[in-house]
């Protein structure tokens, strides 16, 4: 996706994406699978014990939350 071009002096030219935001989403999503499995057989992955996960949950629910009422337009403190 091509987005605004920037502003020069001369000539705008577009924006382009770089890096991973230029693969194709199949590609990111394959070479991230191998490095996790990678991470695993070399014993660097991260290992969430039972409260790490409770917790990441507790505030992703918070979080979603939160929008869904600013999306309603309840004011949050």
């Amino acid at each position: 996706k091509v987005t605004k071009p920037e502003t020069n002096d001369k000539v705008a030219k577009p924006k382009r994406k770089k890096g991973f935001a230029a693969m194709d989403p199949k590609l990111v999503s394959e070479l991230a699978k191998r490095g996790g499995k990678a991470a695993h057989r070399a014993g660097t992955a991260h290992q969430f014990t039972t409260e790490e996960a409770r917790e990441a949950g507790r505030k992703g629910g918070l979080a979603t939350g939160k929008r869904k009422r600013e999306k309603a337009g309840v004011k949050t403190g």
